[in-house]
């Protein structure tokens, strides 16, 4: 599998965004620490969102939602595509990104010694109907050589069931499948959900982060 794999399977701009900032809403009701594998920033520039994924061992990745669209940037510490590996980046990952997208090439925040920390990348500009990716000569003998299939798998699987397995084999501990459904369906954040995903959360402070990550808050808190 490979960032050509990601280009066939992931989902609308729109669909994306929506589950990405899901993810990230559900996981902080579980994790509301500051070290998560998942989080969302709707005010990374005036006219960007951003969806990140830090594991914490030197892999991550990146999903810039702008005017122009989407890019996705990945880093695997171990593939053998890292830019560390030859002091440039692999041929062909970023040679075809067009240019409204090339801010998010040379992001600051997605460079590292210089180098840009990527093994995939792939983008769909506004409008377009497809995901694209650059045309690489991937190395062989790789199952999974730039990273891209294990850190997208649950983007090219939208589904909060897949979502629940993530999270029950992460944390170690079951989680509530109707709040998370609650969560991905995009209904409003009530007290109950969040209850039932973490009951020594507090209500108050999740929704003031739901409403950083611009996800809607039901205004009674879901009480009757």
């Amino acid at each position: 599998m490979t960032v050509h794999d990601a280009v066939a399977s992931l989902p609308s701009i729109g669909k994306l965004r929506h589950v990405c900032r899901s993810i990230a809403l559900a996981e902080a009701v579980l994790n509301p620490g500051d070290s998560r594998y998942y989080s969302f920033d709707a005010h990374w520039s005036e006219t960007e969102e951003v969806f990140s994924m830090r594991n914490g061992g030197g892999d991550e990745f990146d999903i810039v939602f702008s005017p122009a669209g989407a890019y996705i940037r990945g880093f695997d510490h171990e593939s053998p595509m890292s830019p560390y590996a030859g002091d440039s980046v692999w041929p062909g990952v970023l040679d075809s990104v067009p240019a409204a997208f090339r801010a998010q090439v040379e992001e600051p925040a997605f460079m590292y010694d210089g180098l840009p920390g990527v093994t995939f990348c792939l983008w769909r500009e506004t409008g377009d109907a497809r995901w694209h990716a650059g045309r690489i000569d991937f190395p062989h003998g790789h199952a999974d050589p730039d990273g891209s299939d294990w850190m997208l798998r649950l983007l090219m699987d939208p589904t909060p069931e897949a979502f629940v397995s993530f999270a029950e084999d992460y944390y170690e501990q079951a989680v509530d499948f109707d709040a998370v459904r609650h969560v991905f369906e995009g209904q409003p954040l009530t007290r109950e959900t969040v209850t039932r995903l973490n009951p020594d959360d507090s209500f108050a402070e999740i929704s003031q982060e739901a409403k950083l990550m611009g996800y809607p808050i039901d205004p009674i808190g879901g009480l009757s």
